[in-house]
């Protein structure tokens, strides 16, 4: 079994942007020749998440209308300490990220992500100091 390593560079343009990385990421299987095995992807930074959902205008629209709701960003709910220590205001930014996570292991099969139908891998920029740019981490373990 190999390690390779690349990155996956994004230039965001708002907060709550949701980018599909299935393109990129099959991309750079094929540009390793990996056939089998497994894909982690780590994003560097706390205001950053990655998981899986449907990539589609719906889902787009109501995943940061739920987040409002459970993390709102106004801190109407609870006062964002990390606001008031560090004269910020994106702490809904870092819990937010915290709660989806920095990394996602995805198998493939074939040079292709064994996903589902509807399932795509995704990047989700929460940081209220948007634009970013990241360089997302790609392991690939396989053959």
């Amino acid at each position: 079994m190999k390690v390779k390593f690349d990155e996956i560079k994004i230039d965001t343009e708002y907060e709550n942007q949701i980018i599909n990385l299935d393109e990129s990421i099959n991309s750079i299987l094929s540009s390793h020749d990996c056939s089998d095995g497994l894909v982690n992807l780590f994003v560097p930074g706390s205001t950053g998440a990655l998981t899986t959902i449907e990539h589609e205008i719906g889902l787009i629209k109501d995943l940061p209308i739920i987040l409002d709701k459970i993390i709102p960003p106004d801190g109407t709910s609870h006062k964002y300490y990390h606001n008031v220590y560090n004269g910020d205001d994106n702490g809904h930014s870092h819990i937010r990220a915290s709660v989806i996570g920095p990394s996602i292991s995805v198998p493939f099969k074939n040079g292709k992500l064994l996903t589902g139908i509807w399932q795509n891998v995704v990047f989700i920029e929460f940081d209220a100091h948007s634009p970013r740019h990241r360089n997302l981490i790609v392991t690939i373990l396989g053959d």
